[in-house]
């Protein structure tokens, strides 16, 4: 079996044409309708040996996260830029759908068993719902540094199978980046920026049923995580880490945004947290109401359990008017968890009917 051989699977329905080799045991078809789809080799046959001829198989390098591809540390060959096609002879030719002019990227995670779901295997796709092909990267933060888990092209309209991990893998997905350039082959086309996007995960969602849901991309129910939307990055980094920490250091306390978890007020007993969710996370792709208002209960948790024998402290918790779903919430965990905390309205003039506080006794 080689690159471009046509295949029948041998206990399922369907077949296609080989474009790449995952590894040892798993090859990557090409069905009919366009979606790549891995498939065990010993589940394949090949039923036409002939090779398909070059020109109907985009050119493109393959990055496996065990290669080493930086400049003069290459423990391989590294792979081939992608060949340049002529304007007036396409290499690869597919089909523009109506409204994929504007790229629309999503991240994906499927169980493999949802019945058995936070004890089995998770699939990680990216969907390309555009006209264009995209080149990734798609990285793990770990250890203050990023690792490069998979790059690739995606051709245009399809989802690609990333990897596979197991849950004892998934706190080493808590923070993901994917960077991004989009293009075409063989034609003109509008010039897109290049994104670079950076996600936190909770991996807690993982191990809730209602957290995969139905969608336009998969048969099966999945976690999605928007990248891009219509030609805007869900969360564009613009600047560097190390930029940002350091114009974070260099600012007094007056002018430091409220985007903190918690910190001091100006009187040394009092410790304010702000429990407004766009203070906690980044993002809230893909949460549901329930999801936001746990993370907020946890987040409360958390530092009541940190602050419970700390004698005369103070903790005001800003939780907002809104409906008061989040403050009856509250209300509810220290009348039964924390009882033997005396709470009461904070201060009207600072926050008018948005908080909550709490002694320490």
């Amino acid at each position: 079996m080689k690159t471009g051989d046509r295949v029948r699977f041998l206990n399922a329905v369907g077949g296609g044409i080989v474009r790449r080799f995952q590894n040892k045991d798993v090859v990557i078809v090409e069905e009919d309708d366009g979606f790549e789809t891995p498939v065990l080799i010993r589940e394949c046959v090949v039923i036409d040996e002939k090779r398909i001829s070059e020109n109907n198989i985009p050119q493109k390098p393959v990055y496996s996260s065990t290669q080493d591809v930086s400049l003069g540390a290459s423990t391989r060959e590294a792979p081939t830029a992608p060949k340049v096609v002529s304007s007036d002879k396409p290499e690869y030719q597919y089909e523009e759908i109506s409204g994929g002019e504007r790229l629309n990227v999503y991240l994906a995670y499927l169980p493999m068993d949802i019945k058995n779901i936070g004890k089995c295997n998770y699939e990680t796709y990216l969907v390309n719902n555009s006209n264009y092909f995209l080149f990734f990267n798609y990285m793990s933060r770990q250890n203050n540094a990023w690792l490069s888990r998979c790059a690739e092209i995606i051709e245009p309209n399809t989802r690609l199978f990333i990897e596979e991990f197991s849950k004892t893998q998934l706190n080493d997905l808590e923070k993901i980046c994917v960077q991004i350039i989009a293009f075409k082959q063989g034609k003109p086309y509008s010039l897109k920026n290049a994104y670079s996007v950076e996600l936190r995960i909770d991996p807690v969602r993982f191990y809730k049923l209602h957290s995969f849901r139905e969608n336009d991309f998969f048969d099966d129910e999945a976690l999605l995580y928007p990248l891009i939307e219509n030609d805007t990055a869900v969360r564009e980094l613009l600047i560097s880490a190390a930029d940002l920490q350091e114009a974070m250091t260099q600012k007094n306390q007056a002018e430091q945004p409220r985007r903190q978890l918690a910190r001091k007020d100006t009187t040394p007993d009092i410790l304010e947290v702000d429990l407004h969710i766009n203070q906690l996370l980044d993002t809230t792709a893909g949460l549901s109401p329930t999801d936001i208002l746990n993370y907020q209960l946890d987040t409360f948790r958390k530092v009541m359990e940190e602050n419970k024998n700390k004698k005369g402290r103070k903790i005001v918790f800003i939780h907002g008017k809104g409906e008061g779903v989040l403050r009856n919430a509250l209300l509810t965990e220290l009348k039964t968890k924390y009882k033997h905390f005396p709470f009461q309205d904070a201060s009207f003039r600072e926050y008018g009917f948005g908080a909550t506080m709490v002694r320490v006794r």
